[in-house]
């Protein structure tokens, strides 16, 4: 990976995004795309049972995306994108003011393994918390523990120790009072609805967060939401400013807009049936595939 500067992301090298692990063990694109885009959500429903702050979650969901980066990435030949997400979250959550314990990560999995799946609906997640009640076996637990134990120091040498993420959050609010938006009677609708594609970026299978800077992706999420609020930013190429050129920025807001497509898309191949999380239900679908073909 590159790493332009100290406060900037390792971004993906075209090597990475041509050919994955999963890939080299013969994981179709098209599955692979299905299972990293259900991992994703999957983590992002653990860390909202879990209580962890937007930012946690999105280092965490980071963490996993950047885990199957690459040929010398996971495959899903050899790890389960369950077992990655959980680990992610143990790992992620370490490093912050937030850690939470293995049990607490067992369960909340255990429970999320137990409900519709990939229908998670984050309200639905927020006000009805059961996860605190659900509970597993002592054995299961200490299968799983031993098993989170492992996928983490699997992601760590993946990763090569390289688990700095920096957000856009913060840049998003900033960028927001240099435009002075916030004098604007219906600001908040615009920081709400940027915020709110910063986290739809997150689950872009063109992989948004690992392709682009912080700085790019806040003046993409602030572009497409002036645009929707109908609230009219300097009428000068402003995007300039903040390190972003007009093609970038192009690429980025059809990118944030795809991803609304692609869900919808992902929720009718897999009406009726899981997404396959585990290395056995991803063998399971490859053997129902090449099955479909004779």
């Amino acid at each position: 990976m590159q790493q332009p500067s100290p406060l900037a992301n390792p971004l993906a090298t075209v090597a990475q995004l041509r050919e994955t692990g999963s890939q080299i063990d013969n994981i179709p694109r098209d599955l692979e795309d299905s299972v990293r885009f259900a991992g994703a959500q999957l983590t992002q429903a653990a860390g909202i049972l879990l209580r962890l702050p937007q930012e946690v979650i999105a280092q965490a969901i980071i963490v996993f995306a950047r885990f199957w980066l690459g040929p010398e990435g996971g495959s899903l030949a050899e790890f389960g994108a369950r077992q990655v997400s959980a680990a992610s979250i143990y790992l992620t959550t370490k490093l912050s003011a937030y850690p939470k314990s293995p049990r607490s990560i067992v369960n909340v999995y255990a429970y999320l393994d137990s409900i519709p799946f990939p229908s998670f609906e984050t309200d639905v997640l927020r006000t009805e918390n059961k996860a605190e009640e659900y509970y597993v076996s002592e054995g299961t637990y200490q299968t799983r523990k031993l098993d989170l134990f492992e996928t983490e120091q699997r992601i760590l040498k993946v990763l090569g120790f390289q688990l700095q993420v920096s957000l856009p959050y913060a840049l998003c609010i900033t960028y927001l009072q240099a435009l002075d938006v916030f004098s604007h009677p219906r600001a908040s609708e615009l920081a709400k609805r940027a915020t709110a594609h910063l986290n739809t970026a997150l689950l872009s299978p063109q992989l948004m967060y690992l392709t682009h800077q912080p700085p790019s992706l806040a003046t993409a999420a602030i572009y497409l939401a002036a645009k929707e609020t109908g609230i009219k930013l300097p009428d000068v190429e402003w995007w300039e400013v903040f390190d972003t050129d007009r093609e970038e920025l192009g690429f980025l807001v059809v990118a944030l807009l795809s991803v609304e497509s692609f869900a919808k898309e992902e929720q009718k191949v897999w009406q009726g049936k899981k997404v396959p999380m585990t290395v056995e239900a991803v063998e399971a679908e490859l053997k129902r595939r090449h099955a479909s073909q004779d």
